[in-house]
C-alpha cells in the first residue's frame, strides 16, 4: 500500500504539473525552468508537442540519475514524466485569465506544488530536478533554491525569444516555484530533537532501529520529583520528524520533546 500511495501522489503532482503549464504558464508564453522550460520553447517554436519535447530532452539526464540515484527514484520519474507529457496532450491549452502575472504566479505556486510532491514522495521531474537532487547529496542546500538557480539560464533564453517583459514574468514564476519546493520538500532542514523519558533504553532500542542518526543519552534528574531521567539528544532531517514523533508516542506517551532548528551541523551527519 506505501507503494502505491507514493505513485498515486506522484500522480496526482504531475497532473498539477500538466494543468500550471497548459492553463498558467503556456498561453502567456511564461516559461518554467530548466529542461522542461527548453522544452516548452522547442514546442511553441515548433509543431511537436511540448510534452513530446520533455520526454526527449530528460532521456540523457534519466540515464544519469539511474547511475547515481537508483532505479526506484529513476522509475518514479520516468512515471511522472510520461503522466505530465500525457496529461498535457488532454489538458487543453486555454488562457483562464489575461494578466500574465496572475499567470506567473500562480502558474509559479502550482508548478512547486506539483514538483515539491514528486520530489518529496522519491521522484522528479527530470531535468533540472536530478542535477539538483544529486548536488544536496553533496551539499545541505534547499532544493528550491538549487533548481532556481539553474534555471535561471531560461529566463535569459525566454528573454531573447519571446522579450523581457516575459522573461521577467519567467523569473517570478520560478523563483515561486522554488519557494514552495521548499515548503513541501524539507530534507535539507535540520532540528535538534532533546527527548526527556522514563524508558530511555526502550525508547533508544526503537528509534535506533528506524532511524540512520546516533543518539546521545545524558542522565538527567527531575528537579521537582527528584526522579532519575534520560536525556535522548539527536539530530534528525525535518521530514523525519513526524515519523519520530509517532514512535516516541508509542513508547511513551508521556516523554518530554524539545525540538529546535539547526542551522549547520558539521561531524557524521548521513544525507539520504
Amino acid at each position: 500500500m506505501d507503494r502505491v500511495m507514493k505513485l498515486f501522489i506522484i500522480f496526482v503532482g504531475s497532473i498539477i504539473l500538466g494543468i500550471a503549464f497548459n492553463v498558467f504558464l503556456l498561453p502567456h508564453e511564461v516559461l518554467t525552468g530548466g529542461v522542461t522550460g527548453l522544452a516548452m520553447v522547442l514546442g511553441l517554436l515548433s509543431p511537436i508537442n511540448t510534452g513530446i519535447w520533455i520526454i526527449i530532452l530528460n532521456i540523457p539526464i534519466l540515464i544519469m540519475g539511474w547511475m547515481k540515484l537508483g532505479k526506484e527514484f529513476i522509475g518514479n520519474s520516468i512515471y511522472s514524466v510520461l503522466v505530465t507529457a500525457i496529461s498535457m496532450q488532454y489538458i487543453p491549452v486555454v488562457e483562464i485569465t489575461q494578466d500574465a502575472l496572475l499567470s506567473a504566479v500562480f502558474g509559479g505556486v502550482l508548478t512547486g506544488v506539483g514538483v515539491g510532491l514528486i520530489v518529496k514522495y522519491y521522484g522528479s521531474t527530470g531535468g533540472f530536478d536530478v542535477v539538483g537532487l544529486l548536488i544536496t547529496q553533496k551539499r545541505d542546500l534547499p532544493l528550491g533554491f538549487i533548481i532556481f538557480v539553474l534555471n535561471s539560464g531560461v529566463v535569459f533564453i525566454s528573454g531573447f525569444i519571446f522579450g523581457w517583459e516575459l522573461a521577467l514574468y519567467t523569473m517570478a514564476s520560478i523563483y515561486i516555484t522554488g519557494i514552495v519546493i521548499d515548503r513541501i520538500h524539507t530534507r535539507h532542514i535540520k532540528v535538534s530533537l532533546m527527548v526527556v523519558t522514563d524508558r530511555g533504553e526502550e525508547l533508544q532500542t526503537e528509534l535506533l532501529s528506524k532511524l540512520v542518526r546516533g543518539i546521545t543519552v545524558i542522565e538527567g534528574k527531575g528537579a521537582y520529583s527528584k526522579a532519575p531521567r534520560e536525556v535522548l539528544y539527536t539530530v534528525i532531517s525535518r521530514y523525519e520528524l513526524a515519523m519520530v514523533f509517532g514512535l516516541i508516542k508509542e513508547v511513551d506517551p508521556n516523554a518530554f520533546v524539545s525540538v529546535s532548528e539547526t542551522l549547520e551541523v558539521m561531524g557524521n551527519f548521513r544525507k539520504d
